[in-house]
C-alpha cells in the first residue's frame, strides 16, 4: 500500500496582504509629520526646563555673575522656608477661586442659559449673555487690574465710595490688609474665570440628545431632576477638561496678583509663581528662584496626571457599564 501525500496548503496573496507585508518593511511616513511638534516641544519647553533645574543646583545672581555649584542646597533650604510653604497655601485659595467656585456656578449658568432661557426667551439671548460672561477673559490682565484697583481703593475706590454713601464710616482696606487681601484676589479671579466653564459647558449641553430632555420632561422631571439625572453625567469629559486646565492656571497664576498686590501685604497674597519671579529678578538669586519653579513645574505633572488618571478610570467604568 502506497502512503499518501498531502500537498501543502499555500495560502493566497491578497491585495490587502500583500499592502500588510509592505507596509511592515517600509517606515511609516506619518513620523515625519511629528517631527515639527517634537523639534517645537524641545526648543520651548525640554530645553529650557533642563536649564532651569540646571540653574536651580548652582548659586548665580545672573548676568556674568559666576555661577557655583551647590547640588540640593536651594531645595533643602526652600522646604525649610516658610514664605515658600504660605505661597503654596495660598494656591490652594486659588484653586478655589479658579477651579471649584467658577466650576460649580459656571455649570448652572450654562444650564439655565441652555435650558431654560435659550428656550423660553430665544438662542440670541442666550449667546448674548454667554459672550458677556466670557469677556473678561479676553481681556487683559493689566486693564481687569486697573479696573479692579478703582472699584477696590481704600480711598477712592468706587466700592468704599457706596459704603461711605450708606453709612459705614470706616469702610475696609480691600487690597491692604491682611484680612482681606486674599478674599479680594479671590474675588476678581473668579470674576476673570466663570465665563471659561460657562462656555465649555454650553458647547458641551449642545451635543446631548434632546429626545433624553424630552422623554425626562412627559414623564415629569422639573428642571433640577434634569440637570442631575442628564446634563451632569452627559457632560462628564469637560468637566475633567475644566479641571485640569483651571487647576493648571491656578498653581501658576501670576498677572493678577502682580498686578492687584505684588504678593503683599505681608506675603498674605504670595503664591509661588510670584515668589518665583522675586527671588529671580529682584533678590538676583537665581539658582533659588529656578528651584521654585522646578518644584513648581513637578506639582503641576503630578497633578496633571492625577486627573488624567480619573478620567481614563472613569471613561473605562461607563464601557463596562454600558
Amino acid at each position: 500500500m502506497s502512503a499518501t501525500r498531502t500537498a501543502p496548503v499555500v495560502a493566497e496573496s491578497t491585495p490587502r496582504t500583500t499592502a500588510i507585508r509592505r507596509s511592515r518593511r517600509r517606515p511609516s511616513p506619518y513620523w515625519w509629520y511629528l517631527l515639527p511638534g517634537a523639534v517645537g516641544f524641545t526648543a520651548i519647553i525640554l530645553a529650557p526646563f533642563a536649564m532651569n533645574v540646571w540653574y536651580s543646583l548652582h548659586k548665580w545672581k545672573g548676568g556674568n555673575a559666576p555661577m557655583r555649584w551647590v547640588g540640593l542646597e536651594n531645595y533643602t533650604n526652600l522646604f525649610a522656608d516658610e514664605k515658600f510653604w504660605m505661597s503654596f497655601q495660598n494656591s490652594v485659595s486659588m484653586i478655589v477661586a479658579m477651579v471649584v467656585v467658577p466650576t460649580l456656578v459656571g455649570l448652572v449658568l450654562a444650564a439655565v442659559l441652555f435650558d431654560y432661557i435659550g428656550k423660553h426667551f430665544g438662542g440670541r439671548v442666550a449667546s448674548v449673555l454667554r459672550a458677556s460672561y466670557y469677556l473678561p477673559q479676553i481681556l487683559p490682565v493689566s486693564i481687569a487690574g486697573i479696573l479692579w484697583n478703582w472699584i477696590l481703593n481704600s480711598q477712592t475706590g468706587a466700592l468704599n465710595e457706596m459704603l461711605q454713601a450708606i453709612g459705614l464710616d470706616n469702610p475696609p482696606n480691600w487690597l491692604g490688609s491682611t484680612s482681606t487681601a486674599l478674599p479680594s484676589v479671590m474675588l476678581v479671579l473668579i470674576w476673570l474665570q466663570i465665563g471659561y466653564p460657562t462656555v465649555i459647558f454650553m458647547s458641551a449641553m449642545e451635543r446631548v440628545d434632546p429626545e433624553l430632555y424630552e422623554a425626562a420632561e412627559l414623564d415629569g422631571a422639573g428642571w433640577w431632576r434634569r440637570f442631575r439625572a442628564i446634563t451632569v453625567p452627559q457632560i462628564k469629559p469637560e468637566t475633567f477638561v475644566i479641571s485640569l486646565t483651571c487647576t493648571i492656571a491656578a498653581l501658576k497664576v501670576f498677572g493678577p496678583v502682580y498686578v492687584l498686590t505684588k504678593g503683599g501685604p505681608e506675603s498674605s497674597t504670595l503664591v509661588p509663581s510670584y515668589y518665583s519671579y522675586l527671588n529671580f529678578f529682584d533678590k538676583s538669586k537665581v539658582g533659588y528662584g529656578a528651584a521654585i519653579a522646578t518644584v513648581l513645574t513637578v506639582i503641576i505633572i503630578v497633578i496633571a496626571l492625577a486627573i488624567q488618571y480619573f478620567q481614563n478610570r472613569s471613561a473605562r467604568r461607563e464601557e463596562e457599564g454600558r
